[in-house]
């Protein structure tokens, strides 16, 4: 059946992490559930290259813009209008795996992310305006965006906790998961239509620390902190949902929040183009792909389970980094950080495109 399809068969889906008008209408991302691929992920930074950087959606900017749609709200027509169509698309993936995958990701404004209030208003808004039981709402795993998820998911909401890099702020997604599901089993609510992943993002850390790694002249250890920190995160997911407290939710039919393998691309050209993926499978995780690494996959991946082995060893060498006298809590802080900042740029260029195109066509 092809490579995806044996990666679900041990338990893993891959997400596609890219979204465009495009691939919508010309059948490609239906090719790709073909492929065996089972949801999708978007970000300010992946709307701005489908919007600013293609001509996908100037017939329906310039209608919008003509019938006196302000920029948000021309943007958000655009961003509503392909998420909804992608999870149509994707809705007998949600229907066939029983609401395990099939889910389309959209992400609240990163202008928000240091907002608990604003963020849970706006997510709720986006989750109703969509309609759709395999609609995701990404949450920045920021110490705001953390008490947000709880609330949402006290509300019936699913939620994707975006920009995770270190394994205290995973563990703290997962106990807002945790408890978000008690608070609504406790009121009478349903929790097993509910869904929620935890995106822990990966390349960067590799970016990062491997830049101090070079300084000390050390390349011994570069390109695997990645993988070992995603490792042990994993070590704790396995802790995390087991035992006699996440028994009692999975009595009353709650899913376990995956764990999603986020900034899956290699950035060191030095490094095996599948090295975040070849290196990451195992159960009850969730792989996004962006084109250029799907394909690679797609083509020369390999198919064998390795997160459940050599998490001891993961740990080892995250202490052997930290005995260098790397912070890895500072790198993570800052990666987190950046991340948010970088998406508040995408999203204000992508605003300012909308602007201009706008202004071209009025």
């Amino acid at each position: 059946m092809g490579r995806l399809h044996d990666l679900a068969a041990l338990g893993q889906a891959i997400w596609f992490d890219f979204i465009q008008r495009s691939l919508i209408g010309s059948g490609e991302m239906q090719r790709l559930i073909g492929e065996g691929v089972r949801g999708v992920t978007s970000n300010p930074t992946i709307f701005e290259k489908a919007i600013a950087g293609s001509g996908d959606y100037d017939l329906a900017l310039k209608m919008l813009a003509r019938n006196g749609k302000s920029t948000a709200e021309i943007y958000e027509e655009l961003v509503l209008h392909d998420i909804s169509l992608t999870a149509d698309l994707f809705l007998p993936v949600f229907v066939d795996t029983r609401g395990l995958d099939g889910y389309v990701s959209i992400e609240v404004s990163p202008e928000l992310a240091y907002d608990t209030d604003r963020t849970v208003s706006e997510a709720v808004r986006l989750f109703s305006a969509l309609g759709k039981p395999n609609v995701m709402i990404k949450v920045p795993a920021t110490d705001a965006g953390i008490i947000a998820v709880e609330e949402l998911i006290f509300r019936g909401v699913n939620v994707n906790v975006t920009l995770l890099f270190s394994v205290p702020q995973y563990e703290k997604a997962a106990e807002a998961y945790l408890s978000g599901l008690e608070k609504r089993l406790a009121s009478g609510g349903d929790i097993g239509s509910l869904a929620s992943v935890a995106s822990f993002f990966v390349s960067r850390l590799d970016t990062a620390v491997d830049a101090d790694l070079e300084k000390m002249g050390n390349r011994e250890l570069q390109g695997k902190t990645a993988i070992a920190n995603a490792k042990v995160a994993y070590g704790r997911f396995k802790d995390i949902f087991s035992g006699q407290r996440w028994e009692r939710l999975a009595g009353s039919g709650a899913h376990v929040q995956r764990l999603l393998w986020a900034s899956t691309g290699t950035k060191n050209p030095r490094y095996p183009d599948t090295l975040y993926v070849d290196g990451l499978i195992g159960p009850h995780t969730v792989n996004t792909l962006p084109p250029a690494t799907l394909g690679a996959f797609l083509d020369h991946g390999r198919v064998t389970t390795k997160l459940d082995s050599g998490i001891v060893e993961a740990a080892g060498h995250l202490e052997r980094i930290r005995d260098l006298g790397i912070d890895l809590d500072a790198v993570t802080g800052k990666l987190e950080e950046d991340g948010v900042r970088s998406f508040a740029a995408s999203f204000e260029a992508l605003l300012n495109s909308i602007t201009r195109k706008k202004t071209e066509v009025t």
